[in-house]
């Protein structure tokens, strides 16, 4: 049944399926990397809190590499910079962490552009069916239903596919926009409290 509509939707339908399929596998790799990198923050920063207390910096730079994600490599950048003060530490996490955004980010640009291009090849194939319609009434010098059905059923279902592709991706897109913005919040908060762990680290030393 899939099959006979989707032949009948025209030449159109086979772009609109190469982009669903570019974004679907888009979304697969965002499921695994997003899903990684949403890791148990607070208790990852106990950790690291409790490894500094007790091993120092090389302690809670093991506990950094052991652990997978975002939050981790920022810690692990600032950590390595810890002799050098705090201020390096909180430079080294700001430039760590605007590469990781951009890595968290990465691959949302395309999901965008299967959501604006689908319904869009949608459309043309609508345009493509009609033309084709015309075309068939001038032929046959008739506008029976039977003429002009191949044509418009053409284009309705163009048109049906490009919107149907153009929703899943966006909602997807939607859904890993929101995730991103829960991992950078938590890489924010995480940051702030490594620094002050440091900070009061260094302050009981003096």
């Amino acid at each position: 049944m899939l099959i006979e509509l989707f032949n009948k939707g025209g030449i159109f339908m086979w772009p609109i399926l190469i982009l669903f399929v570019f974004g679907l596998t888009i979304v697969f790799e965002r499921v695994y990397t997003l899903t990684k990198a949403s890791l148990g923050t607070k208790r990852f920063l106990n950790r690291v809190r409790e490894a500094l207390k007790e091993g120092g910096i090389e302690a809670a730079l093991k506990v950094c590499e052991e652990t997978p994600g975002p939050v981790a490599e920022i810690f692990h950048a600032g950590l390595s910079r810890a002799d050098e003060g705090v201020e390096a530490v909180e430079k080294a996490i700001e430039s760590a962490g605007s590469i990781e955004m951009a890595f968290l980010e990465r691959g949302m640009i395309w999901l965008a552009t299967v959501v604006t291009l689908a319904p869009m090849l949608g459309f043309t194939g609508t345009v493509s069916g009609m033309v084709r319609a015309f075309r068939d009434i001038e032929k046959a010098n008739d506008i029976s239903p039977a003429i002009v059905a191949g044509g418009i059923s053409e284009a309705l279902l163009t048109t049906l596919f490009g919107l149907v592709v153009a929703i899943i991706i966006q909602f997807f897109h939607n859904l890993f926009a929101s995730q991103v913005d829960k991992i950078i919040i938590d890489m924010e908060e995480s940051s702030i409290g490594l620094i002050e762990t440091l900070s009061s680290i260094k302050k009981g030393k003096e």
